[in-house]
C-alpha cells in the first residue's frame, strides 16, 4: 500500500470512530468488584471440634502427603511447645531462687556490717573500762624469765628416776 492509501484510510477510521463517539455515551470506568460477603458462624461446644476435625482430615486426604507426615508435624509442633513452656518455667523458677538468694546475701552482708560496728566501738571503749577496773598501761618490755625453768625441771627428772 502506498502512504497516501494508508493515510486515507486511518483518516476515515479516525472519523467513524468520531462519528460512533457521538452516538454513543461515554464509557466509565469499571467499579472495582467487591467480594460477596456471607455471614460465619462458630458453634460453641463439641460440635464445632468434631466439625472442625472433619474439615481437617477432608483437607488431608485432599493432599498427597501421609497423614502420617501430619501426625509426625504435630507432635513435634506440640513437643517443641511443650519444651518451650518446660525451659520458660524453670528460667522463672531459676531467677526467683536467683533474687532470694541475692536478698539473703544482702542481709547476711547488712548483719556483718553491724556486727563490725559493734565490734569497732567495743575496741574504742577497752582502754576506758580497763582503767575504771583499776588496770594500768603497761610500761616497758615485759620479759619472762626461763632460764630457772630448765634447772628447776631438770632437778625434779633426775629425782624421779
Amino acid at each position: 500500500m502506498s502512504a497516501p492509501a494508508r493515510m486515507a484510510r486511518a483518516a476515515s477510521s479516525n472519523a467513524s470512530e468520531e462519528r460512533r463517539g457521538e452516538r454513543r455515551a461515554p464509557r466509565r470506568p469499571a467499579a472495582p468488584s467487591r467480594p460477596q460477603l456471607h455471614l460465619v458462624t462458630t458453634a460453641v461446644g463439641t460440635g464445632a471440634t468434631v466439625h472442625g476435625f472433619g474439615r481437617l482430615m477432608t483437607w488431608v486426604r485432599s493432599r498427597n502427603t501421609s497423614m502420617i507426615h501430619i501426625i509426625v508435624a504435630l507432635a513435634f509442633l506440640v513437643a517443641t511447645l511443650l519444651g518451650s513452656l518446660v525451659l520458660r518455667t524453670r528460667m522463672i523458677e531459676n531467677s526467683f531462687e536467683a533474687s532470694s538468694v541475692e536478698t539473703h546475701i544482702a542481709r547476711l552482708n547488712q548483719d556483718i556490717e553491724e556486727a563490725q560496728t559493734k565490734l569497732d566501738a567495743l575496741e574504742t571503749s577497752l582502754p576506758s573500762k580497763a582503767e575504771e577496773m583499776g588496770m594500768t598501761m603497761q610500761q616497758g618490755s615485759l620479759s619472762i624469765d626461763l632460764s630457772g625453768y630448765a634447772a628447776a625441771h631438770a632437778d625434779s627428772g633426775e629425782d624421779s628416776r
